[in-house]
Parts: C-alpha cells; sequence; structure tokens
C-alpha cells in the first residue's frame, strides 16, 4: 500500500509541534496543538476543492493545499521567540512574542472559516473540531491578551483580509492556501507594525535605522504593485509612454514618499546614513565588492544558459543541477556576511528583495526597455511551481535565506549571542536551503535510486542532505567563534533530520517553509 505524502508531510510538522510544546508548555502551546489538529482536518477540504475547482480564487495546481505546515509557522515561531525572550527578562519583547502567536492563529483559523463555508455538503465533523479549537483558543486569547493587543490582532486579520481578495485576483495560479496564509500573513503584520510605529511617534532617535528598511521596502513594492496591476488593466503597458510613466512614478514613490517616511521614522536622512554606514568600516567595503563579483557571475550563467538555448532547441529548459547554481552563490553570499558584518548583510538582502520584486514588476508588466529580454531570459529556469503569471522561485529563495537573519530579534539575544543551538539560528536559511536542499537535488537526482513511498525523492538525497548541513555546522563553528554549540549537537542533528524529512515529503515551496521550521527548532 503506497502512503501519502500528505500525511507524512502533517507527522513532521506534528513532531515539530510537540517539540515545542515540549520545549514552552503553557497555554498558547496547547492551543498550537488544538490548532494543529482542526488545520490536518480542514487541509483535506481544502485539498478536496482545489481538485474540484471549487476554491474561491486559482491557486497553484498540482500541489496540496499546504494548510497545516503554513498554519503552524507564526504560533510557532511566537512560542518560541516568547521563550528566548523570558530568558532575558525582555517583557515588552515577550508580550510582543504572544502577539504573534495569536495573530497566527487567528490567520489560520480564518482560512479554515473559508474552507468550511464553501465545502459542499457541510463537513459536520470537520466544523464540530474547528469549532472546539477555535473556542479553546479564543478563550485563552481572552485570558492571556490586553485589549490594545487584541485591537493589534484584529488590525492584521483586517489587512489580511483586503490583500488576500486583491493579491489573489490579480495574481491566479501563484499560491497554494497555505502558501498565501504564510506571505500575505506575513506581509499583513509587517505593515501593521510600520504604521503602527508611524502612528506612535514623529520618530525616535535611538532606534536602529537599519529595522525600518525592511517595512518600509515591502509598503513601497505592494503600493506599487497594486497601482500598476489595476492601472494597465485600462492601458496598454508596452508602449514607452507608458514605461516612462512607470519609472516616473516609481522614482516619486521612493523619493516623494518613501524616502521621508524612513526619515521621520528614524531621525536620520537615508542615504546619508547609508553612505555612512556603508564606509563605516573597509570589511564592508570588501564584502560589498565580493557581492558585486558574485552578481556579475550569476549573470553571466543567466546568459550562458541562454545561449545554449538559442543555438538549440527553444524548448530547452535548465536542468536541476543548473538551477542549484545559484544556491551555491547564495552560500558563497551569506555564509561570509553572516561571520564577518550581519547588520550589512541585513541590509544588502532588503536591497537585493526589493531589486528583485521591481525587476519582476518591470518583466511582468513588459516595461520598456527591460520588459521583453527579462521574459526572455528567466523562461529558461521555470520550474512547475511557476504556474502562475508572476516568476516567484528566485524571491523565494532569497527570502529562505534573508527570514531568519531579519526574524533573529537583537532587543532577546545576550550579549555573548545566542547559546546552544541558538547560535546557529541566522544559518537556518544557509543550511536548510543553500546546502541542504542544493544537496537532497543534485545527489537525489544523479544517484538516488531508492525512493521514498509516495513521492519522487530519494533517500540518497534526504541521507546526503544531513551529512551536508551537518558538516556545514563544523565550518560554521570554525569559521564563527560566535557559535558556542555546548552540549546541543544531538539537537542541531535531529532538527536537521526533521527539516530534511519535510524537505522530501511536502509539495510547498520549499525555500521559504524550511528555513523557517529550522529557525524554530533551533530558537528552542
Amino acid at each position: 500500500m503506497q502512503l501519502d505524502p500528505v500525511l507524512i508531510e502533517s507527522s513532521v510538522v506534528f513532531s515539530v509541534v510537540i517539540c515545542v510544546h515540549c520545549a514552552v508548555w503553557n497555554q498558547l502551546s496547547w492551543c498550537c496543538i488544538a490548532l494543529a489538529v482542526q488545520a490536518f482536518y480542514v487541509q483535506h477540504k481544502w485539498d478536496r476543492l482545489i481538485r474540484t475547482g471549487a476554491a474561491v480564487f486559482q491557486f497553484r495546481p498540482s500541489s496540496n493545499s499546504g494548510v497545516l505546515p503554513a498554519s503552524m509557522v507564526l504560533p510557532l515561531l511566537g512560542l518560541a521567540l516568547r521563550g528566548r525572550c523570558i530568558a532575558v527578562g525582555n517583557v515588552y519583547m515577550e508580550r510582543f512574542a504572544m502577539v504573534i502567536t495569536v495573530i497566527g492563529m487567528m490567520l489560520a483559523l480564518f482560512l479554515s472559516l473559508i474552507a468550511l463555508g464553501i465545502t459542499r455538503p457541510v463537513p459536520t465533523n470537520t466544523c464540530v473540531i474547528a469549532g472546539i479549537a477555535g473556542s479553546a483558543i479564543l478563550y485563552t486569547v481572552k485570558q492571556t491578551l490586553t485589549v490594545s493587543e487584541v485591537i493589534e490582532v484584529l488590525e492584521v486579520l483586517l489587512i489580511f483580509v483586503y490583500l488576500s481578495l486583491i493579491l489573489l485576483y490579480l495574481l491566479p495560479r501563484c499560491f497554494t492556501p497555505g502558501e498565501a496564509l504564510l506571505i500575505l500573513g506575513g506581509i499583513s503584520f509587517i505593515i501593521n507594525q510600520l504604521i503602527k510605529r508611524s502612528l506612535a511617534s514623529s520618530g525616535n532617535a535611538n532606534a536602529d535605522p537599519l529595522l525600518y528598511f525592511l517595512p518600509v521596502a515591502v509598503l513601497g513594492l505592494v503600493l506599487l504593485g497594486i497601482f500598476f496591476a489595476v492601472l494597465f488593466v485600462f492601458m496598454e503597458s508596452e508602449t514607452w509612454s507608458a514605461s516612462l510613466f512607470f519609472h516616473t512614478m516609481t522614482a516619486v514613490l521612493g523619493l516623494g514618499l518613501l524616502v521621508p517616511w524612513l526619515s521621520l521614522l528614524t531621525q536620520h536622512h537615508p542615504i546619508t546614513w547609508l553612505i555612512h554606514f556603508i564606509t563605516e568600516t573597509n570589511t564592508r567595503l570588501w564584502l560589498i565588492g565580493f557581492w558585486a563579483a558574485l552578481l556579475l557571475l550569476a549573470v553571466g550563467v543567466v546568459m550562458h544558459q541562454n545561449c545554449h538555448r538559442s543555438a538549440g532547441s527553444k524548448k530547452h529548459q535548465a536542468s536541476t543541477t543548473v538551477r542549484k547554481y545559484f544556491h551555491l552563490l547564495v552560500v558563497l553570499t551569506f555564509a561570509p556576511g553572516l561571520a564577518l558584518d550581519r547588520p550589512l548583510l541585513h541590509l544588502a538582502a532588503v536591497v537585493c528583495l526589493s531589486a528583485f520584486l521591481f525587476l519582476e514588476f518591470v518583466r511582468y508588466f513588459r516595461i520598456r526597455p527591460l520588459g521583453a529580454p527579462l521574459r526572455g531570459l528567466l523562461t529558461l529556469f521555470l520550474d512547475e511551481r511557476d504556474s502562475g503569471p508572476l516568476i516567484l522561485t528566485h524571491i523565494y529563495l532569497l527570502l529562505g535565506v534573508a527570514l531568519p537573519i531579519w526574524l533573529t530579534p537583537a532587543t532577546c539575544t545576550p550579549k555573548g549571542g545566542l547559546g546552544g543551538a541558538g547560535g546557529l539560528v541566522p544559518y537556518a536559511g544557509v543550511l536548510a536551503v543553500g546546502v541542504g536542499d542544493t544537496v537532497a537535488s543534485i545527489f537525489g537526482s544523479t544517484v538516488g535510486e531508492i525512493r521514498w513511498p509516495g513521492t519522487k525523492k530519494t533517500f540518497e538525497g534526504t541521507a546526503t542532505s544531513v551529512f551536508a548541513q551537518i558538516i556545514a555546522v563544523v565550518v560554521f563553528l570554525i569559521a564563527d567563534s560566535s557559535i558556542n554549540l555546548n552540549a546541543s549537537y544531538s539537537w542541531v542533528v535531529g532538527s536537521i533530520t526533521m527539516v530534511a524529512m519535510l524537505e522530501a515529503y511536502t509539495s510547498q515551496i520549499d525555500n521559504l517553509l524550511l528555513p523557517l521550521y529550522l529557525y524554530i527548532l533551533l530558537l528552542l
């Protein structure tokens, strides 16, 4: 009898939930278990809706809904962060982590209600389970959160609803329900935090300006994308006049809104601060030069592969091995930055994300002069997950390695750095995606023979993935003196193994999902 990959994927997620529950052990951790049970049942309803075409929006085909693994990310992340904040005695961040947990639960419950509301006939058993889980979560929220914190949760939920209605309509087949929950939920949370901080005061001279670049960039790119997606419904986007208008409005948005907004939040002029920040040490200049060389190398790989396609068949697609070149380049980019200058890497990742999304807008809207060439160049690297109008695989790759850096809270980190497995937290993306996923894919496709039941992934690929990540951990221990695993070697190996099993069975975007789960496990 062939095993269902969704059941194995769910088993791995439940294992992570139990690990977090055993490490934290409070009311919210019990709620996470209840949420996981109801998400498991609701996931099957979403899967059936997608197969029959009865879902409200067009989701990415040839994948399951991914509701369970996505539903648990924010709640588990909040619980893990709360444990670290309690350890250092930061009460404010402890409450903030609780809000993150509850926000994740509310977003997951909202997605469940949508599935149950449109499923016919009404799934009675699933409704009962979801009702019990929802009641337990709401009761716990009433007992643990203040009124202002509840209002903050509702604000994020409201932003999520509107973003979902807009983006899922404009971008059909780009996401599964789980991926939409994860991505749009994260964007909603970032936007709400930015608005909250903007309204709280006119600025804080003691605040680190570095922390504001990501939320301001995210909001600016969302506004830019939605504005032109609506505008180009009524006008042709491929003309020179439309392209000039696009570039003009981008400059107006950046210089007229985002730069003044950053100045207001940080009490520094962003451009002046950037120049001072970059030139502060020689190490930063050397790193930027090294990254520029890697960028030229990546462009060279793209051009070389397209020359091969021009000389051969038009249907030629880049192989798995060729696509993993970019994973290797990501490792070469992030590993030195993590060891030498993490603030610079934080900022560089924000700039790179902004550039990727801007170029994707240019490609999608066919903005001259780069729109048409980008369409031709990037088509070579498409895979089955790029089934919608946007090409997001490379953006997910960047997010996967950058999120552990962005999420690591400096206020909950002791001066000597996080102890034990926590010292590897910023490296979670590099380990899971840059090393693990790359090795699993290359070895699995070349020498793999024993397949995991119900999937195309191989035992050899998973085993070599775990082994390669352990070797990478040893290298990071040698290169980064701030890492001190103490007696947590077995926990690191176990965490890597669980995430490798999730990679073998998930049909979601592994570049995004795997680093987050490894981050949560290492943070405990």
